[in-house]
């Protein structure tokens, strides 16, 4: 399973450049992917093995692991997404056309979207589910988005990924709630013992909210019919054959267990009788083919929630023979409506005639698969409608009302697709200039077939498809799927629901009329919610974002200090003044006491470079308290944050007034000074008593063993890249974010540039730069050829006033020795203070020297990289790291030891934990390359000193 998952992913990555060799050729050999894990899932299908499971520890910590399970439900629904996937992807190499710069793209999308519907039919763990389920919804939102450049792409994908989404963070919620009351994360063993009590049912209620907007049941139908402005592979894909069936399974899974829990089966059977009804009579009033044939997956999505949530072994047995039978015949016949519209260019049944005449093939293809939607005998569909009502006859006669109108509505609209698409109108002015290839209907054909073939052999498949459903109660007297049961009951209702969707077809001007009854139009209730919600954004926005960061950062620390007192309040009380101890030595007390009055200082400052100067002072006296406490890498990093800090400050400084301007009114300046001084007493009191409620051993007693098996000697460093390496993942991948989100919000209509490097003539330098000042450096100014010989290359550029010679001297003296003192910070830090994020600090401090002496154009000769590349490296070879844990171990971000004893050297101790060290390293430094482009070099541009004039 992990190796068909991993298989669809090579094939995803390597497509883009297989359709750019071969064309839409490509989409043959590519279907040969999700085909190959339909033919693994068959023989088990139908021999009934055992449930098969893979799996590995992917936190062991945190009891997360990748739990695969394949069982009969797995299997089939792995024989639907592979075998009728590989057929529309097959179809997809005759319905595009070549040259289409975007098919790479959508190929690579179809394949990662049938690796995540595998994963989430084969998930045993509830986070693995959730994972793959949220996968499908964004590359849902990406396909049926294919045609970004038309607006009715980019709103129907933006509704589908709006409602499915909100379902997922519901389901979220649900499932964590269940795994909590159950006390596994293991979906299998959840199943067997499953919890009870309100907080169950809660869950359950958020668990199905995801589902019914997964499914497009009601109210949450509204973003299945505009989807149909993906292409028409998609919609066969996605919304015929895969996604939206898994709402759908997910009830199949939860039923057997949960069926008796008060939200359930009125939850699952209301909402789905009332989608098979209102769908299928929307269907009726469509006229453009795929919207009639959306609204009748939502029908028919109604109706199979429903049959899963009923509760019955006969219900749930109809439930997955239509769910087979519906990939097969609604897969066909949106292939179908793709060919028509390629051939005569239009989907509208109003313009259409005379398809019928102009290709048979095509119409009778599509006569067999409607066939199989409306349920006529031979067919799957049949089989699986007639074991619907059997399921009902002796049960609840509203639900079996419900089932048959509802099959009603099934009839009425497969019948007018077929008269809209293939008959001839008098008024209709398209038709098929030339008949699709045999290869175009190669796909649709196939999938018709085998609905007809599936239908006569459902007998022999009885035994497979009902171990899919062996967890329900039996409730009928062990009912068996069969192409015939003779003359009874069910076939009665099957011939009175084909009659009246007869009528309804025949009578469907007076059905279109009846649209005056009804009370509301879900895409308006959608527009209409959604407009509300942006207004009410734009007024909270309106009435909390006042542009003030005084405001802002008030409103944090005076929540802050509310929830940590509120906390306190609570709190026992632990320890008292007589258990504090307020130093270990009097320097301690004289570097606290300095601290406070540099921090009590900078408050009281009336210019804003006196401030920047006492809030750094205060920063050092923290770290020198770092120094004196014994933490020489925490105060290492400190005294470097607080150095960068202060540069940047100065770097935003140089654009504003000296002074501060006055406090209106007055009373506001002691506000501030309340609320800071609230928020620093309550988190002084929460450290105190955070440090004296502890009860058990903290888990950094066993810090120093564990760094020692490393081979190491620098417990910080080893923690940051080993013990709690995952803590320094995130918070790079942060940074990166950051640094491009930050400087893009603060440039967002422009993006100053770092200076370009062009060499012109024999040795001359020419420098060019966008945005940052409006002269370009001529060449040497002796004209000779000869470049001028500076400390700085790009000291010339800087303006006379803001030249120093001394500056320029010191910097291009100790550059070098800068960046070789952040280096050996990096690679020593398993045995001496240091590490990628200090060695970046340095590094990024040593570019500073260089901007300050020389400008923006000196930045760009010192780092002549593109900082984006160079996060974005970063981020490269840190996951990279981390991933290759399970290389040379087996786990995410393990590391390895290797020792050599190369002659001469003698011993050296590497450990792969400095791959991941470098990769923060590149990260820090990119970070402060961004902030020096975008804040010192806008900064440059706006005030016109960047250059000489």
């Amino acid at each position: 399973m992990l190796l068909l998952i991993a298989l669809h992913c090579g094939a995803a990555v390597l497509a883009p450049w297989l359709v750019g060799r071969a064309g839409r050729r490509a989409f043959g050999a590519l279907a040969l992917v999700p085909a190959a894990a339909a033919l693994w899932a068959v023989p088990p299908w139908f021999s009934g093995a055992a449930p098969r499971t893979e799996g590995f520890a992917w936190m062991p910590g945190l009891h997360v692991e990748v739990a695969l399970r394949a069982d009969a439900l797995g299997w089939m629904m792995t024989v639907v997404v592979g075998g009728v996937g590989a057929l529309i992807i097959a179809y997809c190499a005759r319905y595009f056309d070549d040259g289409d710069p975007r098919l790479g793209g959508l190929a690579c999308q179809l394949l990662l979207f049938a690796a995540a519907m595998l994963g989430l039919v084969w998930s045993d763990d509830l986070m693995m589910l959730y994972v793959f389920w949220e996968l499908t919804t964004v590359l849902s939102y990406l396909m049926v988005g294919f045609d970004a450049g038309k607006r009715q792409a980019r709103w129907a994908a933006t509704q589908a990924i709006v409602v499915t989404t909100f379902g997922g963070l519901a389901m979220l919620v649900g499932l964590v709630m269940l795994q909590q009351a159950a006390g596994t994360s293991r979906l299998s063993e959840l199943l067997a013992r499953p919890p009870h009590g309100t907080a169950a049912g809660v869950a359950l209620a958020l668990v199905l909210t995801g589902a019914l907007s997964k499914s497009a049941i009601l109210p949450f139908g509204v973003w299945l019919p505009g989807a149909m402005a993906a292409p028409t592979p998609v919609s066969a894909f996605l919304h015929a054959a895969a996604m939206v069936k898994a709402g759908v399974y997910l009830v199949l899974r939860f039923t057997p267990a949960f069926a008796d829990a008060p939200v359930w089966k009125p939850a699952v059977v209301g909402l789905g009788g009332a989608t098979m009804i209102l769908a299928g009579w929307r269907a009726l009033r469509e006229t453009d083919l795929k919207r009639v044939l959306a609204y009748g997956t939502v029908s028919q999505l109604g109706f199979m929630m429903v049959l899963a949530g009923a509760g019955g072994r006969t219900a749930a047995l109809a439930g997955v023979t239509l769910l087979f039978a519906h990939a097969l015949f609604k897969a066909a016949l949106f292939m179908v409506v793709g060919l028509i519209d390629h051939g005569a260019g239009t989907r509208d049944l109003r313009d259409l005639t005379g398809v019928a005449r102009s290709s048979p093939a095509l119409c009778a293809v599509a006569c067999v698969a409607a066939a199989s939607m409306a349920g006529l005998p031979t067919t799957l569909g049949f089989a699986g409608k007639e074991a619907a009502y059997e399921a009902f006859l002796h049960g609840d006669p509203v639900v079996l009302a419900t089932v048959v109108l509802g099959s009603a509505f099934t009839a009425a609209y497969s019948l007018r697709y077929l008269w809209g698409a293939f008959a001839n109108r008098p008024g209709g002015t398209a038709t098929l200039d030339h008949p699709p290839g045999a290869l175009a209907l190669a796909a649709p054909a196939a999938l018709a077939a085998a609905g007809v073939l599936t239908g006569l052999l459902v007998g022999p498949m009885d035994a497979a498809i009902a171990r899919e459903v062996a967890a329900y109660p039996e409730t009928g007297g062990g009912y068996h799927l069969s192409a015939w049961h003779g003359f009874g009951l069910a076939l009665l209702l099957t011939a009175a629901s084909l009659t009246l969707g007869a009528a309804l077809f025949l009578a469907r001007r007076s059905v279109a009329r009846l649209e005056r009854l009804t009370l509301f139009e879900p895409a308006a209730v959608y527009r209409s919610v959604m407009d509300a919600l942006n207004d009410a954004a734009v007024q909270v926005t309106g009435a909390v974002q006042r542009g003030s960061l005084p405001g802002y950062l008030g409103i944090i620390a005076l929540a802050a200090a509310a929830m940590t007192g509120t906390g306190l309040a609570l709190a026992t009380p632990v320890g008292g003044p007589d258990t504090w101890r307020l130093w270990d030595g009097p320097a301690q007390g004289v570097t606290a006491l300095l601290t406070v009055l540099a921090a009590l200082a900078a408050v009281r400052a009336r210019n804003r470079a006196q401030t920047v100067v006492l809030s750094g002072a205060s920063g050092y006296g923290v770290a020198t308290l770092f120094v004196l406490q014994g933490a020489p890498d925490i105060a290492l990093t400190q005294f470097l944050v607080e150095s960068t800090s202060v540069i940047v400050f100065v770097l935003v400084l140089r654009t504003l007034p000296v002074g501060f301007p006055p406090t209106r009114p007055p009373a506001r300046r002691v506000l501030h000074v309340t609320i800071g001084a609230l928020a620093g007493v309550t988190a002084t009191a929460a450290t105190l008593l955070a440090a004296h409620a502890r009860q058990a051993a903290p888990i950094s007693g066993g810090y120093a063993a564990a760094t020692r098996e490393t081979g190491a000697t620098n417990i910080v460093a080893t923690t940051l890249v080993d013990l709690r390496a995952w803590d320094t993942l995130g918070e790079s991948s942060v940074i990166a974010l950051a640094a491009l989100g930050v400087t893009s919000l603060v440039f967002a209509r422009r993006r100053a540039r770092v200076p370009q490097r062009a060499e012109a003539g024999a040795g001359a330098t020419v420098w060019s730069v966008s945005g940052l000042a409006d002269v370009d450096a001529a060449a040497p100014p002796d004209g000779a050829g000869r470049r001028e010989r500076t400390w700085l290359a790009a000291g010339p550029t800087l303006a006379a006033e803001r030249r120093s010679i001394i500056f320029e001297v010191v910097a291009r003296l100790i550059f070098h020795t800068v960046l070789l003192l952040s280096l050996y910070l990096l690679f020593t830090a398993h045995s001496a203070p240091g590490g990628g994020f200090a060695g970046g600090i340095v590094a990024g401090l040593a570019l500073v020297i260089r901007y300050l002496a020389g400008g923006p154009f000196e930045l760009a000769e010192a780092a002549p990289v593109n900082v984006g590349t160079l996060l974005g490296l970063g981020l490269v070879v840190s996951t990279g790291t981390a991933f290759g844990g399970l290389v040379w171990g087996d786990a995410v971000l393990q590391s390895a030891v290797w020792e050599p004893h190369p002659p001469l050297l003698g011993a050296i101790h590497f450990n792969t934990a400095l791959l991941f060290d470098i990769g923060v390293y590149l990260i820090v430094v990119g970070l402060v390359l961004d902030v020096l482009t975008a804040l010192g070099a806008e900064a440059d541009r706006q005030t016109g000193t960047g250059a000489a004039a």
